[in-house]
């Protein structure tokens, strides 16, 4: 994927798959974007002083993982800076209790039993819910902060749309949204409410974004 979401007013936005060297760049991103996350600060308990610390360190692994099973991570980049990351679980693996092995003995060293268990039920409650056989997981999203709030976001999504035209088998791309801002984001940019899903104490809404807009349209009308 070359040069997707680009503006003809912003020519030096461009969007791309991470290299390896882009990995750290974008876990700062990351850690930014999910520091005040309401799954995060629950499952990694944010009252603890370590929390930063667990928070920073599942998040290296999680894009480790990512790397390892070459599932699909979009950077955005405003000329050479990165100003946004998406990161995706493809539809025949990398999901759920299913990782492999070493990302989890990983994870229980970095961020502890307990939190490494939550991780993994998040991930199996709200895949459960989703209503496609296969299908991407929009994982993690992240636009810089200094950058929100200026469009850099629809450009992101633009590219993860990208993302699912390359993979015909994906029946669309799902993703669980805890804040009304981000229910509102994604419902601009074409993913439908499906349903609320708690996760601990934690509620969101599964949203969808399906390939067959159209198609799945007509089906909720004739039902």
């Amino acid at each position: 994927m070359t040069n997707v979401a680009t503006a003809p007013t912003k020519a030096n936005v461009r969007a791309t798959y991470l290299a390896a060297e882009d990995l750290k760049l974008a876990a700062s991103l990351l850690y930014q974007a999910y520091h005040d996350d309401p799954v995060f600060l629950e499952i990694f308990n944010g009252e603890k002083e370590d929390y930063e610390q667990r928070l920073r360190a599942s998040i290296r692994e999680e894009l480790g993982a990512f790397w390892h099973a070459k599932q699909p991570m979009v950077g955005l980049y405003l000329g050479e800076a990165m100003v946004g990351v998406a990161c995706l679980n493809g539809p025949d693996d990398g999901f759920g209790s299913e990782r492999f092995w070493h990302w989890r003995l990983k994870m229980l060293l970095s961020a502890g039993y307990f939190s490494t268990k939550q991780m993994i039920e998040k991930e199996e409650i709200i895949l459960s819910a989703v209503p496609l056989e296969k299908f991407h997981m929009l994982s993690f999203i992240a636009i810089h902060p200094l950058h929100q709030h200026y469009g850099f976001g629809h450009y992101l999504m633009a590219a993860v749309s990208t993302v699912l035209e390359e993979h015909p088998d994906s029946e669309g791309v799902a993703v669980y949204a805890t804040s009304e801002k981000y229910r509102e984001f994604f419902k601009d940019v074409d993913y439908q409410f499906i349903r609320e899903i708690n996760v601990g104490n934690v509620s969101g809404a599964l949203m969808v974004h399906y390939r067959e807009q159209k198609t799945r349209e007509q089906t909720k009308n004739q039902g």
